[in-house]
C-alpha cells in the first residue's frame, strides 16, 4: 500500500510540479467524498479554475464560499444540474466546452441511494446517476482532456477492485439490487470495462476507478421513508463508538483522492505526467495486470485489484465484455440523446 505519509508528501509537491491555472471539473462535488476531494485540490493547486457540479443550489453556494476562502486566487464556477438526465449532462458539458478547450482533471463521484424507479429518459435511476451519467461526462469532455498540457486524468469514485460477474441480459440491473454485493460487482465491472473501451482511443489520458472505502458522509440523505430514517438514526447513535475503527476520516479520503488525481503513479499509456513518485513507490499495475497500462482499478490505499479480480476481468475481456458493455452504453446514449456524444 501507499502510506498516508507518502500520499501527503506527494500532494505537498503539486504546486511545484504543475503550472498555475489547472482546469478541473468535479461532478458530484457538493457533499461527501466529491466535496472533500474538491477542497483538497483547491488547497493545493495554484490559481486553479474549477467547475463543480451538484444538484442543490444552496449546497453549491456554501461550497463556493468555502473554496474562495481556501484559495482566493482560484476561479470557481458552480453549475446546478440533475445528472440523472443525460440531456442535462450534455447541456452542462456544452456550456463548459464553450469556455474551455483544455481540461486537466475530470473527477466523478455522482451517486444516489434512491432506487426502484426509472428516470424520465427510461434508465434505471441509480445506474443513470452512478454509471451512465459519468460515462457521458467522460466521452463529452474527452477531447478537452486530450487537448490539455501536462496532466490529463479521469477519476471515478465507485467500487474499483470490487469487480464481479456481469449479466449481459440485464446491463441496467433491473433484476439485481444496486445495493447488494452482486449488483456492486456488476456495475463495478461495467465501469472498469467501459473505461478500457474509452481508453483505447485516448492513450494520453489516464483513467482511475477507485473504491474509497467506508467514509462517513451524508450519502443517502436523499432517500425518503421511515425505514431509511430509522436506519440513519441508529447509525448516528452508534458511529461515535465504532466509527473510528471502521471509517476513513473524510479529509483523509480527500487527500487520498488528490494523490490519485495528481501522482505519476497512474500514467496513461502514451504519457507520463504527474507529481514525481515518492521513494519506494512505483508505477501502478493497471486493471489488466500490466504496469502503467492507463486504466486503473484501485482501492483507497492506492493499490490495484487482487489477482482473483484481475483473473475475473481477464475472463470478461475474453468473453468480449468490453465490446458488449460499450455497445450497450452507446446504444442507450443514442436512444436518449440521438448521438454518442456532444
Amino acid at each position: 500500500m501507499v502510506a498516508l505519509e507518502q500520499i501527503r508528501s506527494s500532494n505537498s509537491k503539486i504546486a511545484a510540479t504543475f503550472r498555475p491555472g489547472l482546469v478541473a471539473v468535479f461532478a458530484g462535488a457538493t457533499n461527501g467524498v466529491g466535496e472533500t476531494s474538491l477542497k483538497q485540490f483547491t488547497k493545493n493547486a495554484i490559481k486553479p479554475r474549477i467547475y463543480f457540479l451538484g444538484r442543490s443550489k444552496e449546497s453549491g453556494e456554501r461550497v463556493l464560499k468555502e473554496l474562495r476562502e481556501l484559495n482566493p486566487e482560484g476561479e470557481y464556477i458552480f453549475i446546478s444540474v440533475d445528472v440523472s438526465l443525460l440531456r442535462s449532462v450534455d447541456n452542462v458539458c456544452s456550456e463548459i466546452k464553450t469556455k474551455e478547450t483544455a481540461i486537466n482533471l475530470l473527477f466523478l463521484s455522482t451517486g444516489t441511494m434512491v432506487t426502484g424507479k426509472d428516470t424520465e429518459e427510461g434508465l434505471n435511476h441509480p445506474i443513470a446517476v452512478a454509471l451512465y451519467a459519468r460515462l457521458r461526462f467522460i466521452v463529452n469532455l474527452l477531447p478537452s482532456l486530450q487537448n490539455a498540457n501536462g496532466i490529463r486524468r479521469v477519476v471515478t469514485v465507485f467500487a474499483g477492485t470490487k469487480e464481479g460477474a456481469v449479466d449481459k441480459t440485464d446491463f441496467q440491473g433491473r433484476n439485481i439490487s444496486f445495493l447488494t454485493s452482486k449488483g456492486r460487482g456488476q456495475f463495478s465491472s461495467m465501469m472498469t470495462l467501459a473505461l478500457e473501451a474509452i481508453a483505447q482511443g485516448a492513450p494520453t489520458v489516464s483513467f482511475i476507478h477507485v473504491y474509497p472505502g467506508f467514509v462517513k458522509t451524508n450519502f443517502g440523505n436523499d432517500v425518503e421513508g421511515m425505514t431509511f430514517a430509522a436506519l440513519r438514526a441508529i447509525w448516528e447513535a452508534v458511529f461515535p463508538v465504532i466509527g473510528r475503527f471502521l471509517a476513513t476520516p473524510v479529509d483523509e479520503a480527500g487527500e487520498r483522492h488528490l494523490f490519485l488525481a495528481t501522482s505519476a503513479r497512474f500514467p496513461g499509456t502514451g504519457t507520463v505526467a504527474g507529481v514525481p513518485l515518492p521513494q519506494g513507490v512505483t508505477v501502478a499495475r493497471g486493471a489488466d495486470g500490466k504496469s502503467g497500462s492507463g486504466v486503473y482499478s484501485v482501492s483507497n490505499d492506492a493499490e490495484g485489484a487482487s489477482s482473483k479480480v484481475e483473473k475475473l476481468l481477464g475472463s470478461l475481456r475474453e468473453e468480449g465484455m468490453v465490446r458488449h458493455v460499450w455497445s450497450h452504453v452507446e446504444e442507450e446514449f443514442v436512444r436518449v440523446t440521438g448521438a454518442t456524444s456532444v
